[in-house]
């Protein structure tokens, strides 16, 4: 569903098959993701006897789900599929759990599918109001340091090109999300890229600084606001969404556009002018000079491999054309920051769960979809050990991708709080982990360990030029750090930024 934008089917057994659900259903949600999940259930007659694998999977799902359904006649399967897909897949996307009792799944259906889904009050509103449009477009029209904020939605929608569009008529320079990256190309002239606690410096100065900013698809979430009443305090604010109950629940705005994203950038596009923001990208210029990153291309090699190598020799040797799937943690973060996405769904990540064990499940699903597609996994060792046991399916069912493990011996982001707020205690967060290269051969899979800096572009190349899975273990820096970094609850202009001196190369490039 990710990676394709088309709605994923899910097909799992009753009782623990279904329970075993509930955090993907979770993290599709919060993630706006459509996939349409059938549980097996015990027979109906059987139903409210604890019978055995029975589980009210309905009652369960219902917190993490956009609609459940407990189908008790076969005749309803038709009706209750295209419902199902329509729920799924209109309006703000999201899970559907259909749970079906074993007699239900055996019985002869004799219904066709309807002509229509009928759903009384169930109204997807397409459109914005022509009068809040002409509030929004008089906003823009006056605001001299604008900024325009693209969440994950702007992807969901298809509404990437519009908003390039949008933007470019504009001239407000553009920042994302996590789930936003890829909504609007990172090495245009008007990305500012990733905004929010291990965003870009510039990217949350420009927030600060802002008079207005513009948010497309995004819900204002605490990662990327910050202390609630510091953020933008004296910038006007506008919100574009499919879904009413995101307004005004974390941030005020002045104006609210609901509608389809494409349709509200496209109708609102006319009503503004052609800008002219040379001193606000000036200003923003002079902000990326004071927001100095690691130049990992010029980087020496001192013996150290740090994982921001890893992902920019990725980024620089598939030309920025792979689909990367992550997972969480601090090689998800460093992700973000050194591989510059210039498509829409290419990069597949757990945003708003932050659910660890994500990365090689859905790199599978990834590679099933877009079989054509050069898939990566970044991964770090303590997410890959909670669901490596996937490498039995990618074997057995010959998946061909690439897995890069960034091995650095810890919970890394855990760590990292450790390190800053707790004075270095570091309980519960050093790993033991396998042998993972040895781990890839017990399945038959081609594999290395890598630890020195000259060996990681022809590790990366090999792994390009084989046919079938290949992992490989970079053992990386065991406390390198993800900066900068927004304490939580702290405002944006509280980032912990790189120490100074600091033994890594630095430059105002990225």
């Amino acid at each position: 569903a990710r990676a394709t934008g088309q709605p994923g089917v899910v097909l799992v057994t009753s009782g623990p098959g279904a329970t075993n659900t509930i955090t993907g259903l979770l993290t599709a949600q919060m993630d706006s993701v459509p996939i349409i999940v059938l549980t097996g259930q015990t027979i109906s007659p059987m139903l409210g006897k604890d019978a055995f694998q029975e589980a009210d999977v309905f009652g369960i799902s219902i917190p993490v789900v956009k609609h459940s359904y407990l189908v008790k006649d076969a005749d309803d399967i038709p009706r209750v599929m295209m419902e199902a897909f329509h729920i799924a897949d209109s309006g703000r996307k999201g899970p559907v759990l259909v749970d079906l009792p074993k007699d239900v799944t055996s019985a002869e259906c004799r219904k066709d599918f309807p002509e229509r889904v009928y759903l009384p009050g169930y109204n997807v509103r397409s459109k914005a109001d022509p009068a809040t449009l002409e509030e929004a477009a008089r906003l823009i029209r006056k605001s001299r340091r604008p900024l325009l904020y693209l969440g994950g939605g702007t992807i969901a929608s298809g509404a990437h090109e519009a908003a390039k569009a949008f933007a470019e008529k504009t001239q407000m320079p553009v920042t994302n999300t996590l789930l936003g990256k890829g909504a609007f190309p990172e090495q245009h002239r008007l990305s500012v890229g990733m905004l929010g606690m291990h965003g870009t410096a510039y990217a949350n100065k420009a927030v600060v600084g802002c008079d207005l900013i513009m948010c497309v698809g995004a819900r204002w979430d605490d990662r990327i606001t910050g202390k609630l009443e510091a953020f933008c305090p004296d910038a006007e604010k506008i919100h574009v969404d499919i879904d009413p109950a995101e307004f005004n629940k974390n941030v005020l705005v002045d104006v609210t556009l609901a509608g389809d994203l494409s349709s509200v950038l496209t109708d609102l596009r006319p009503r503004v002018e052609r800008g002219d923001r040379t001193d606000w990208m000036a200003t923003i210029g002079e902000m990326k000079g004071d927001s100095a990153v690691r130049d990992v291309q010029n980087l020496p090699d001192t013996g150290h491999l740090y994982a921001a190598h890893v992902i920019n020799d990725i980024w620089r040797l598939t030309d920025g054309k792979a689909v990367v799937v992550t997972d969480v943690g601090q090689h998800q973060m460093w992700e973000a920051q050194y591989y510059h996405h210039q498509e829409p769904r290419s990069l597949i990540t757990s945003g708003g769960l932050g659910t660890m064990g994500f990365a090689l499940p859905a790199a599978i699903g990834a590679k099933l979809a877009r079989a054509d597609a050069e898939v990566w996994v970044v991964v770090g060792d303590g997410g890959f050990q909670m669901t490596m046991c996937e490498l039995a399916t990618i074997a057995q069912e010959k998946i061909n991708l690439n897995i890069a493990i960034i091995n650095n011996g810890y919970l890394g982001m855990v760590r990292q709080w450790q390190e800053f707020f707790y004075e270095r205690r570091y309980a519960a967060t050093p790993l033991l982990s396998p042998d993972f290269a040895k781990l890839a051969e017990a399945f038959d899979l081609r594999s290395a360990s890598v630890s020195r800096r000259a060996d990681v572009e022809p590790m990366i190349e090999m792994a390009r030029s084989e046919v079938g899975a290949v992992v490989l273990d970079f053992q990386v820096d065991q406390e390198d750090t993800v900066y900068p970094m927004v304490p939580a609850g702290a405002d944006l202009d509280a980032m912990i930024r790189r120490p100074s001196p600091s033994p890594i190369v630095e430059t105002a490039d990225d």
